[in-house]
């Protein structure tokens, strides 16, 4: 009896003696969220090397709103058709400025999220819809002298057409046609009469750039 009260004696001694372990908890459920990716700009009609830009902007967001910073966005651009090359990579986030990027023709752009994921979060892939910034020549106009008109398209517009609109009433009237030089400048004398006539010079659009309208008036005093 007295041996077996040594052994439970160790015993108790050797289980006084263990240090408290604590045991790790188990990691919090990892949370998987869909993302909404948009695009937007200033202006999406601008002059060709005008003095205003489009100012693009994009975010990437959770359904509820909240900014997303993990993984990589890509901005492509479709220029005047053309298959959509990517021109800028970037991380994401709430708010992403593109402020750099301006167009010399017509380009429709779009913002591709490629999915991203924090310690614990994971967040899906999205695409932004098209947008599409147009691109207007820009058409100088001069007037040197009476009702002479000199003018000139760019860029590069050599033996293209010009349409010259008159208003009659509300309505605006083909006046004439005529064709630029091969350095794309043209000349006309517009005819001027006691009351004040108006005038429109349209440059035509295509895919690449959009129509571009200037307008003016003649009166003979």
């Amino acid at each position: 009896m007295r041996l077996h009260r040594t052994i439970a004696g160790l015993v108790s001694a050797a289980l006084l003696g263990l240090a408290p372990v604590a045991l790790a908890g188990a990691p919090a459920h990892a949370a998987s969220y869909t993302t909404v990716t948009e695009i937007g700009a200033s202006r999406t009609l601008i002059e060709y090397k005008g003095s205003y830009k489009p100012y693009l902007q994009a975010s990437v967001k959770t359904p509820d709103g909240g900014s997303v910073f993990y993984g990589d966005v890509d901005l492509q651009a479709s220029v005047a058709g053309a298959a959509y090359k990517t021109i800028r990579t970037v991380k994401a986030s709430g708010f992403i400025s593109f402020s750099d990027v301006v167009p010399s023709k017509n380009t429709t752009y779009r913002v591709i999220y490629k999915g991203g994921a924090s310690s614990y979060d994971s967040y899906s892939a999205s695409n932004s819809k098209a947008l599409t910034i147009k691109v207007a020549r820009k058409l100088t106009i001069k007037n040197p002298k009476g009702t002479k008109i000199n003018g000139k398209v760019s860029p590069k517009y050599a033996k293209q057409k010009i349409v010259i609109q008159k208003k009659v009433g509300k309505k605006w009237k083909k006046f004439r046609t005529l064709k630029t030089n091969k350095k794309s400048r043209f000349s006309v004398t517009l005819p001027a009469k006691r009351k004040r006539t108006y005038f429109r010079f349209i440059v035509p659009g295509n895919k690449a750039y959009a129509q571009r309208v200037a307008e003016g008036s003649t009166i003979r005093y």
